[in-house]
């Protein structure tokens, strides 16, 4: 697996981790964040490197299909690209008014005030 698909999986994993089981969760944060080998997995843990192998390719395969139905990772940076031109917009255009800037602050935090 790539550098460029791993990160895709940390992305996804951040979105739906707690929708796994835990021992899917455990091993994906083994594998992806701690950079262990699946026969590394399998020692802490105490099972076959084929049990380990098989949670991670489920766990992975979970992860996709959930981004396939919902969309929040794609959604999250489609959103990202919005709030960034937005930003250089307001940077270019308006960069002295401040009640926008706090409120366009506040709409990309979410904590929209009324």
């Amino acid at each position: 697996m790539n550098f460029k698909e791993k990160n895709h999986i940390n992305a996804l994993f951040g979105f739906y981790g707690e929708l796994l089981t835990t021992k899917q969760q455990d091993y994906l944060r083994y594998y992806f964040e701690d950079d262990f080998s699946i026969v590394e997995i399998a020692e802490v843990e105490v099972v076959s490197r084929q049990a380990v192998s098989d949670n991670i390719k489920r766990g992975i395969d979970q992860l996709v299909k959930y981004e396939q139905v919902l969309h929040l990772q794609a959604n999250f940076e489609a959103r990202s690209k919005i709030e960034i031109a937005v930003q250089d917009y307001i940077a270019v255009y308006y960069n002295e008014d401040v009640r926008l800037k706090e409120l366009v602050s506040q709409l990309m935090a979410h904590e929209i005030e009324d």
